[in-house]
C-alpha cells in the first residue's frame, strides 16, 4: 500500500510566481518539429557540474508557473531544485498551438528536445497529471536518459481507461469524463465560457473539482487553472488512451516516486497499488486532505515524497 504522506500545516501556502527573473530563471525557446516550446530555466552552477538538470511537466490546465509553489517548498526545504527545467508544451501556456495538436508520443518528442537545447544527455523527470502520463512514457521510451522520475498527482490507469471508455468511466470518474465530453462539443467556447464564469464570482466553484479546499487555494492559483484550460489539447491528449499499454512504463528501471491525492477527482486510489505492479522500484505516497495539485496545495510533503 502506499506511504501515509507527512502533511504540513498550512494548506496551499504559496502563490504562483510568474517573474522569471526573480527565480532566476533564463526564457529560451525552442523550435520543434512538433512546434515551439517556451522554457524557463537555471543554468547549472559552473562551480558544480554535477548538479542534475530536473525537466517540470505541467498538467492539462498548467504552465510552468504550477511549479513555482514546488520550487519555493523545496528552496525552503533545503532541498532546492538546483537546475529547473520547466516547460510549457505546445499548446500550453505561452507556447503556441501546434497543428495538428500534441499527442502523447509528440509531447515525448518535444520533452527529449528540450533535454537536447538544454545540453542534457540525461535528466531527472517530473510531471504533474498529464505531463505525469508524459513523463512515464518519455521513461519507457528513452529510459537510457532518464535518471529519476517524479510523478506528481498523475493521471495513469484509470484516466486512460475512462477516456477511453466513457460510458463506464463516467461511474468511476465522473468530472474527466465530463470535461472531456464538453470539451468535445464545444472545443472553441469552452475557454470562452470558463473565463466568463470566472468573472462573475465563479472562480472557486469551477475550481472545486481539482482542489479539496478550493476557497483556501490562492486566488492566483485558482486563475491560473481556469486561464490556463486548452480544451482542444486537452481532448487531443486524451485521444492517446485507446490501445495504450501502460505495460511498456515496466522499460523504465531507474528510481522513482509517486505522490498523489486521497481526493484526487481525476484518479482512483487503486492507481497508485497499480503503478507499483508495473514498476516496483517506485515509491508511492498517498497524501490526505489532497485533490489533484498535490505540488500546489502540500507542495513541502511532495518534496518529501519525491525526496
Amino acid at each position: 500500500m502506499p506511504d501515509p504522506g507527512r502533511a504540513p500545516s498550512a494548506y496551499a501556502p504559496f502563490g504562483l510566481d510568474d517573474d522569471p527573473a526573480a527565480l532566476g530563471l533564463a526564457r529560451l525557446v525552442v523550435p520543434t518539429p512538433d512546434g515551439a516550446v517556451l522554457v524557463h530555466h537555471r543554468r547549472a552552477d559552473p562551480a558544480d557540474p554535477a548538479d542534475p538538470v530536473t525537466i517540470l511537466l505541467h498538467g492539462a490546465a498548467g504552465s510552468w508557473t504550477t511549479w513555482t509553489p514546488y520550487l519555493r517548498a523545496a528552496a525552503e526545504a533545503g532541498r532546492p531544485v538546483a537546475t529547473p527545467v520547466l516547460v510549457d508544451l505546445p499548446g500550453w501556456g505561452g507556447s503556441p498551438a501546434p497543428t495538428p495538436a500534441l499527442d502523447v508520443d509528440a509531447a515525448a518528442r518535444v520533452v527529449l528536445a528540450v533535454a537536447d537545447a538544454v545540453g542534457a544527455e540525461r535528466f531527472e523527470l517530473v510531471g504533474h497529471s498529464l505531463g505525469a502520463l508524459v513523463a512515464l512514457h518519455v521513461a519507457a521510451t528513452s529510459p537510457g536518459r532518464v535518471t529519476r522520475l517524479g510523478l506528481v498527482s498523475p493521471t495513469t490507469f484509470s484516466a486512460l481507461e475512462a477516456a477511453a471508455r466513457p460510458w463506464s468511466g463516467v461511474r468511476r470518474l465522473p468530472a474527466l469524463v465530463l470535461l472531456r465530453g464538453v470539451f468535445t462539443v464545444l472545443p472553441r467556447a469552452s475557454s470562452v465560457l470558463l473565463r466568463a464564469a470566472a468573472r462573475v464570482g465563479l472562480l472557486t466553484a469551477l475550481a472545486s473539482p481539482v482542489f479539496r479546499h478550493a476557497r483556501r487555494v490562492p486566488r492566483s492559483v485558482r486563475e491560473a487553472f481556469v486561464a490556463e484550460v486548452r480544451p482542444v489539447a486537452f481532448v487531443v491528449a486524451t485521444r492517446s488512451a485507446p490501445g495504450y499499454d501502460t505495460g511498456a512504463w515496466s522499460a523504465y528501471r531507474g528510481p522513482a516516486s509517486a505522490v498523489a491525492g486521497a481526493d484526487d477527482a481525476f484518479a482512483e486510489l487503486d492507481d497508485l497499488v497499480r503503478l507499483r505492479a508495473v514498476l516496483p522500484q517506485c515509491r508511492t505516497t498517498l497524501l490526505p486532505e489532497c485533490g489533484h495539485f498535490a505540488h500546489v496545495e502540500w507542495p513541502t510533503a511532495t518534496v518529501d515524497a519525491l525526496a
